[in-house]
């Protein structure tokens, strides 16, 4: 069955052309002009793939209204903004709200279907049966690479997947750090220092939702990141 993706551009002209490019590799593609005609689309059936514009016809922020939407229905739902807004601002915005990339409209179409294969590749490990040797164990975290859940104290934390694979680089060895650009790399994304910051912020509040005396994550300032961990146990 072929992958669904939707395209929410008020420009018909750009949104025809990511379309026709799209289907061409292979993809059944929808277009929608507004964040309220998507929104209706979104609420009786979810894309396997969303690429949003933020100005949205007379809403100049309609895609980042969207987004948070979309991540309040799926944490796993592959996002990206494809936007003609490259000021740092915006970019952090978007990731801050979920979103697993954030491209600007000058990335070739190549460039483009190339990332979303890459997110397709990604999200292809959660239908793979669980493998106990696909099974990392920090301490009180549990991570399950095939089905890219991760737990904390048994409680399932809600993480996407820029999240998620931040969470595996800096976890696979416990009080070694791991530098911007090596979580770059885990994460297959092409941010900012900013926006590595961000999304750490976003990945320890969410642990402290569930346990508020978290802090394994530890800044290295100036470096990066360490995972801290006083009870490793690991397979994998």
């Amino acid at each position: 069955m072929k992958k669904l993706i939707a395209i929410v551009e008020d420009e018909p002209a750009i949104r025809e052309n990511y379309a026709d490019l799209l289907r061409r590799e292979g993809y059944e593609v929808r277009g929608y002009a507004s964040r309220q005609e998507a929104d209706a689309a979104f609420r009786e059936q979810l894309p396997d793939l969303a690429i949003l514009d933020i100005g949205l016809d007379d809403e100049m922020e309609g895609g980042f209204t969207l987004c948070r939407e979309l991540r309040a229905r799926s944490s796993t739902l592959p996002i990206i903004f494809l936007t003609a807004r490259d000021s740092e601002l915006d970019a952090v915005s978007g990731l801050r709200l979920g979103a697993d990339d954030y491209l600007t409209k000058d990335i070739t179409l190549a460039h483009l279907a190339a990332r979303i294969s890459a997110l397709f590749r990604r999200m292809e490990a959660l239908s793979q049966p669980v493998q106990e040797e696909n099974i990392i164990q920090r301490g009180p975290l549990k991570l399950d690479l095939d089905r890219l859940q991760v737990s904390w104290q048994a409680t399932p934390i809600d993480l996407t997947l820029t999240e998620f694979w931040f969470v595996h680089a800096l976890c696979q060895r416990p009080g070694h750090v791991r530098s911007r650009d090596q979580l770059m790399e885990a994460a297959n994304i092409l941010v900012d220092a900013t926006s590595i910051s961000t999304h750490i912020k976003r990945i320890r509040r969410k642990f402290e939702e569930c346990d508020p005396q978290f802090n394994a994550i530890e800044t290295v300032y100036g470096i990066g990141y360490r995972w801290q961990n006083s009870n490793p146990t690991a397979s994998g």
